[in-house]
């Protein structure tokens, strides 16, 4: 599973438009930006159009293809990046949610996003580039960070930094919300 904007109907008009406004800023075609960002021509039509669900690493390609940061698609025009406050996924079960806070530059991009996850559910993540960070802070209940290099559950209080330019999973296993506060620095 990856993370979707599914469900988020604001965010996706904002991607829809965001994504249509930079490519034609960048005198790209559909066909040029799918070649690009390694996302489909079907896809992009489909998301221009306010039809399509991507997960937010196809978000974050699409955003290199057109030299703007990921916040600059999913936010609204008009919003300033350190007070976003977007829905940006949902999860299977009700209440699972990632809320995109703000985000400032870095080398490239800071976000801070607040997240929930219901008992039973999970993120599954694409590896991002070499470079890429998270740190957690669980402030509620518990999660289970599954990396590649092994599992740690972190409980309330609890924090971890670690490169995502692997596969890794955010995954609640107890019969209690969790609710953490992530931080994504590229």
């Amino acid at each position: 599973m990856h993370m979707q904007i599914e469900g988020t109907s604001a965010v996706l008009a904002h991607v829809s438009a965001n994504v249509r406004r930079f490519r034609v800023a960048a005198e790209l075609s559909q066909v040029a930006l799918a070649d690009r960002s390694g996302i489909s021509r079907r896809t992009i039509v489909k998301l221009e159009a306010g039809e399509a669900n991507i997960s937010l690493t196809g978000l974050d390609h699409l955003a290199d293809a057109l030299g703007v940061t990921f916040v600059d698609l999913v936010a609204a025009p008009a919003a300033p990046h350190t007070d976003v406050r977007e829905v940006a996924w949902q999860g299977n079960v009700p209440g699972s949610e990632a809320v995109l806070l703000a985000s400032v530059h870095a080398a490239k991009d800071a976000q801070l996003w607040a997240w929930t996850l219901e008992p039973g559910d999970r993120y599954d993540a694409e590896p991002d580039p070499v470079g890429w960070s998270e740190m957690i802070l669980v402030s509620e209940g518990s999660i289970l960070i599954q990396k590649e290099d092994g599992g740690v559950t972190l409980q309330t209080g609890d924090h971890l930094a670690f490169p995502t330019a692997q596969q890794y999973a955010y995954i609640n296993e107890e019969n209690a919300r969790a609710r953490f506060i992530r931080v994504v620095v590229s």
